[in-house]
């Protein structure tokens, strides 16, 4: 009888082996999955993951971690933690190859490693980092960006002030599949203010605490002007280039501004009405369509 239930046993593995939660990735563009990852962040030091191809969608298990792609880079992931001694969470990014990476993330006072190269699925091989590459498509958005940038602010607009800091949607605009969001960042205060992230995500608009914390990171295409400090008393004007998007019910489109050893974070709400307000651009020199 032992011997039987020896059997029975080894049996019962080598069928959990072989099924669909244990197969090998594939390569017909469905997304890959690899065991799930320890991740140790830190609120002081930053954690880099460099993927073997550019991020589609980042999603975190947690507000409590805080992850945004690095600018101008496409595979590179930057994340931190956003309190101290938050609880285990998990974070979820998938790449456009169809490849799923899933990590659990810990809080770590100083993480030993702080430079993750994920291999491709199925592969030992060590990605480096992909620049988005310049082409006519990419020129013309730095283009307009750069344009967008110099255009008067609108009186409407979501905005934000604490201790000083004051953060204004200034104006959206529309060319093609790419939208233009003009945001202002003004100081008041004497005290320069070192930006950690500035990140645009999506979010429900209200969460049962019985459901899982679902968020969807946008990957900006381009940044015209840098926000990564803001003087005393003076203001930066800066625009973010994205995929064009609108509101689902019950979402929100938000905007986060965090401030590096500080406390003065800004966030800003963003309804679907208010994208739907986007004035086009003409494809030439960025000048408004009437």
């Amino acid at each position: 009888m032992k011997k039987i239930h020896i059997i029975l046993a080894v049996g019962m593995l080598l069928w959990l082996l072989s099924g669909p939660a244990f197969s090998q990735p594939g390569t017909s563009g469905e997304a890959t999955t690899a065991p799930p990852a320890v991740l140790a962040v830190s609120l002081y030091k930053t954690t880099h993951l460099i993927f073997p191809y550019a991020i589609r969608s980042v999603d975190r298990g947690s507000a409590d971690v805080l992850a945004q792609p690095a600018a101008s880079v496409e595979n590179v992931l930057r994340v931190k933690a956003g309190k101290a001694n938050f609880r285990e969470t998990n974070l979820t990014v998938i790449t456009v190859d169809g490849a799923l990476y899933d990590f659990v993330v810990r809080y770590t006072e100083n993480p030993a490693v702080l430079t993750v190269r994920l291999p491709v699925m199925g592969s030992a091989a060590e990605p480096g980092a992909h620049i988005a590459a310049a082409g006519a498509n990419e020129a013309v958005i730095r283009q307009h960006a750069a344009a967008v940038a110099c255009k008067v602010a609108e009186s409407r607009g979501p905005r934000e002030q604490k201790h000083g800091l004051h953060l204004r949607l200034a104006g959206t605009y529309i060319l093609g599949d790419v939208m233009f969001y003009q945001l202002r960042i003004r100081n008041r205060s004497s005290i320069s203010y070192d930006t950690d992230q500035l990140r645009f995500y999506m979010r429900d608009r209200k969460r049962s605490k019985r459901t899982a914390f679902q968020e969807l990171e946008l990957t900006p295409l381009h940044v015209h002007g840098s926000p990564a400090r803001i003087a005393g008393y003076s203001e930066k004007v800066v625009v973010y280039a994205l995929p064009k998007v609108t509101v689902p019910d019950q979402k929100y489109l938000f905007v986060q501004l965090l401030e590096k050893h500080g406390g003065r974070h800004l966030k800003l709400k963003l309804p679907n009405r208010v994208l739907l307000r986007s004035k086009v651009l003409t494809p030439s020199h960025g000048q408004v369509t009437e």
